[in-house]
């Protein structure tokens, strides 16, 4: 950028308008402040490669898939990578504090906007409660390691609601400050289990008996976890407003983010096959009773509860802007739209997420416990119906608008047919089994947006003509003599000219 230029947008943006101005929708979040390295940070968070590194080695020694699973990682990361692109194909062309849900309008229209929503808050939220409780028990674990009490029920709800409340705090502090604090957090944690694998030698294979048993084969069942151990990777989407290049860095990280950490899977589970993660699965889930050193332990307990942490953090600073977007829309309530005037952060809607992710890990220390498979199934659904439908709807809205290539047109097809696929073997699976609970929850979520479209007709029917909610120009971002910004009889944006007809 010339100095010249950088001198008229300065003065652009300090000029008084002797008009009102004309202001994003997304206004009160602050806009164009995070950095390619902060979306990075906020996407990989969310994601917690480091846990999934762990689980992944799990899988490998405890199920013993072989080549292929190595093969079924890798394949599972390509298909996350078309879904990756066609999100870009929003990510490209709008910046929107709803990510997916706000997408999903774009293309589909409002039914499928809510049903991608109710999945996107069923999806972060599950995710949040998850590594919440798990996060808060690996606290008690280390702290027994050094000596305080033996964790109980008690102390993992009172541990859940301490994390719970730090979270909150970091989330509204700011989101510049979280996201770069939790890229160091889980880039500490990489490199822990990454030198773990590559320098400690053979120690023996894990008891299988360390996994619960599942009902579905060995490579779909690796497949479904690596999806949902790799979801998260688009919320860098929800910060687009917030970008300092929202069409650019967005769309890099997106992409960008499953390949790395596709990499480090297929990394974990290579390393596993040579027995190289069976310490670490052992120092984790067996503690000192696999035989690992006391430092070994306690080493992989201190780098999972801060992977743990990061992706709490992360699913609540996501989670958090999709509250916020619907609440500037109406279709959630309007206090969820509240903007600290300092902070610029929704912290209306980071309380009630992380409230609501506290409250859900309390009930899951209590109800679920190890037996977590109903409940990740569950979230699978949810997140695999969203990323189905926002392929349906990249391929809706690029050939609306004329710009569809014959790559993205393959992406979406793959993508919509294959999740499609999943959702329906998965009902039938469910029903052939006497598992009724995916089919139940499959049809409470593509129930969803008829009926909640049906609700705000009757109370908020106004925010049927709001959704979809996304960054647009304002007055400030018009250079000098570049003419004015008006909203005509509709409600759209038109720049228009100061200079008088027949003048030069």
């Amino acid at each position: 950028m010339t100095a010249a230029l950088r001198a008229a947008i300065h003065r652009a943006q300090r000029t008084e308008s002797t008009e009102q101005e004309v202001l994003s929708p997304l206004h009160a979040l602050g806009r164009r402040q995070l950095s390619q390295l902060d979306l990075i940070g906020q996407s990989l968070s969310t994601i917690a490669p480091a846990t999934g590194m762990v689980f992944i080695a799990l899988w490998m020694t405890t199920r013993a898939p072989g080549l292929g699973g190595v093969l079924t990682i890798a394949a599972t990361t390509c298909v996350v990578v078309l879904v990756a692109v066609c999100i870009t194909g929003f990510t490209r062309r709008l910046a929107a504090a709803g990510s997916l849900y706000s997408f999903v309008f774009q293309g589909l229209g409002t039914r499928a906007a809510l049903v991608t929503g109710t999945a996107l808050i069923v999806g972060y939220l599950g995710i949040a409660i998850s590594v919440l409780a798990q996060g808060a028990h690996t606290v008690l674990d280390i702290g027994e390691l050094l000596g305080l009490p033996v964790a109980d029920r008690g102390r993992w709800i009172i541990t859940i609601g301490i994390l719970g409340g730090v979270v909150a705090l970091i989330a509204v502090r700011g989101v510049r400050f979280a996201t770069r604090a939790i890229l160091i957090v889980e880039s500490c944690s990489l490199v822990l289990i990454v030198v773990t694998m590559l320098v400690v030698p053979d120690a023996g294979r894990v008891s299988a008996t360390v996994l619960p048993d599942s009902s579905m084969s060995l490579l779909p069942f690796l497949a479904l976890m690596t999806v949902l151990s790799m979801a998260g990777f688009e919320s860098a989407a929800f910060f687009g407003p917030e970008a300092r290049r929202p069409l650019v860095t967005v769309s890099r990280t997106v992409l960008i983010t499953p390949l790395v950490v596709g990499v480090l899977f297929v990394f974990a589970a290579v390393a596993s096959l040579s027995d190289r993660g069976s310490l670490l699965v052992g120092a984790y889930f067996g503690g000192l009773d696999s035989g690992a050193p006391w430092g070994m332990v306690l080493a992989v307990k201190v780098g999972m509860a801060c992977s743990w942490f990061a992706s709490t953090l992360g699913c609540a600073q996501a989670g958090s802007r999709l509250l916020y977007s619907m609440g500037v829309e109406g279709v959630l309530p309007a206090s969820l739209a509240r903007v600290h005037r300092t902070l610029r952060t929704p912290y209306v809607a980071v309380g009630a997420f992380a409230g609501a992710s506290v409250a859900g890990a309390v009930l899951y220390s209590v109800r679920v416990g190890a037996d977590s498979s109903t409940f990740d199934g569950i979230v699978e659904i949810a997140l695999v119906m969203a990323y189905t439908l926002v392929a349906v709807a990249s391929l809706r809205f690029l050939h609306r608008i004329g710009e569809d290539t014959i790559w993205s047109r393959v992406a979406a097809v793959f993508v919509t047919l294959l999740g499609g696929g999943l959702l329906v073997s998965t009902a039938v699976d469910g029903i052939t089994h006497a598992a009724l609970v995916m089919p139940a929850a499959l049809a409470v979520l593509a129930a969803s947006g008829p009926l909640w479209r049906v609700v705000l007709r009757w109370f908020r029917p106004r925010s049927l003509t709001t959704i979809g909610a996304f960054d647009t120009v304002e007055t400030t971002d018009l250079l000098p003599g570049a003419g004015r910004l008006i909203l005509d009889e509709d409600g759209h944006r038109r720049i228009v000219t100061d200079t008088a007809p027949g003048d030069r």
